[in-house]
């Protein structure tokens, strides 16, 4: 989930993903792709209901070892 998008920022669209109704919206995996790596950055994500944080440019190898 991009967190810096131009209607609603990702922490907005996470927060009303898990609220929704949605039978899976509560287990579904999201994960915070920004260029924002600071603690409180992680911290605002995982309040959000994100799963993890990314930063960019992203490692992937860093999702392949995520999705295990």
């Amino acid at each position: 989930m991009d967190i810096m998008m131009p209607v609603m920022d990702g922490y907005e669209a996470t927060h009303e993903i898990r609220n929704s109704e949605k039978e899976d919206a509560k287990s579904i995996p999201i994960i915070a792709m920004t260029a924002n790596a600071f603690d409180d950055d992680m911290k605002k994500s995982k309040t959000a209901g994100m799963g993890a944080h990314l930063s960019k440019p992203l490692d992937i190898q860093k999702m392949i070892e995520m999705k295990g």
